[in-house]
């Protein structure tokens, strides 16, 4: 579950995120030739999750996270952050076989403020590049209630068929207009859940990841985005029935994953990731058995398949996926 790096993230990079992309480009050499042979889009500062059953790109799961200097000052979410989900082109019109929006959005509703997503609250920003462990310094990622700020179905017209990563990100754009969003400070607590139609979404999808987040520079600042496959398109390989979870499973594991990751690295790779380039998604995905093996959650809205998240806290220091925190 890593990203696809490019040597253009160095231009809003520190020297030492730099330093990590250089490691995941050099770890990600193995499947790189993957991604040409099948045609999938060269995607720049994307990170991506990958599909069950992919090579591990990044260090050594114990690595802990450590903080990377921020994007503009900005690593984690702080405040009272939103999610907005958008439900992009008129290809939903009547089309969602296996009803993702409903449980989306039933997921967003419920799951600010719960233990599971409370492990991103020992992060923070305002530190030094190379911190571990926050303690009561700079300003901690927030886990409020009411994190669902949104829902815009763009759907008076089609989205583009199988859409590239400057369509994701115009789209993420129109979207923090559309909720009005539009300084660059009220994008710095705010992440845009392109969500694409059934049989419309991206290259790659299904075969090299089950999503990906990533940030474009706008007129209004910053824009922290996902690109959100239909996720039951790809079946197992991006969790249908995943440790006996159900055949929807995948739909918030998966947005699990990517609500985790960039709550903890708003504007990829400012935020938390591990030497090997692993954000706290990552290090957690699609584990089967033990200690943050995906398992249901109980929300106030209902009953939520999850992947754990890292907690560099878990086992005195030692980091591991918690369930909760």
């Amino acid at each position: 579950m890593k990203r696809a790096r490019s040597i253009v993230v160095a231009t809003v990079a520190t020297f030492a995120t730099l330093a990590t992309v250089l490691a995941v480009v050099i770890a990600s050499a193995g499947t790189a030739g993957a991604h040409a042979a099948s045609g999938m889009e060269v995607l720049h500062g994307a990170h991506l999750m990958q599909v069950r059953g992919a090579r591990p790109i990044g260090g050594a799961s114990t690595n802990d996270l450590y903080y990377h200097g921020g994007v503009g000052g900005y690593g984690v979410e702080t405040g009272s952050d939103k999610v907005y989900l958008v439900y992009w082109g008129s290809q939903w019109n009547s089309n969602d076989p296996s009803g993702e929006a409903s449980i989306q959005q039933n997921f967003f509703n419920g799951v600010g403020g719960s233990k599971w997503n409370n492990s991103v609250t020992q992060y923070c920003q305002g530190v030094a590049s190379g911190t571990y462990t926050c303690g009561s310094s700079g300003t901690h990622a927030t886990n409020p209630t009411g994190v669902l700020g949104g829902v815009w179905y763009d759907n008076a017209s089609a989205a583009p068929s199988h859409p590239t990563q400057s369509q994701l990100a115009s789209e993420a754009v129109r979207a923090a207009a559309h909720f009005g969003r539009t300084t660059a400070s009220s994008n710095t607590t705010a992440q845009y859940v392109i969500n694409t139609a059934h049989n419309n979404n991206a290259s790659g999808f299904g075969t090299q990841y089950c999503a990906w987040h990533s940030s474009t520079s706008s007129s209004y600042g910053n824009i922290a985005y996902t690109n959100m496959p239909y996720i039951t398109d790809a079946g197992a390989s991006c969790g249908a029935n995943f440790n006996n979870l159900g055949s929807k499973a995948g739909i918030t594991i998966v947005g699990g994953h990517e609500f985790g990751e960039t709550e903890t690295d708003i504007f990829p790779n400012g935020g938390w990731l591990d030497s090997g380039g692993s954000e706290n998604g990552d290090k957690c995905a699609w584990i089967s058995s033990g200690q943050g093996a995906a398992a249901n959650i109980s929300l106030s809205t209902g009953t939520f398949p999850v992947q754990s998240l890292w907690s560099n806290a878990f086992n005195s220091g030692a980091g591991g996926c918690v369930m909760s925190y």
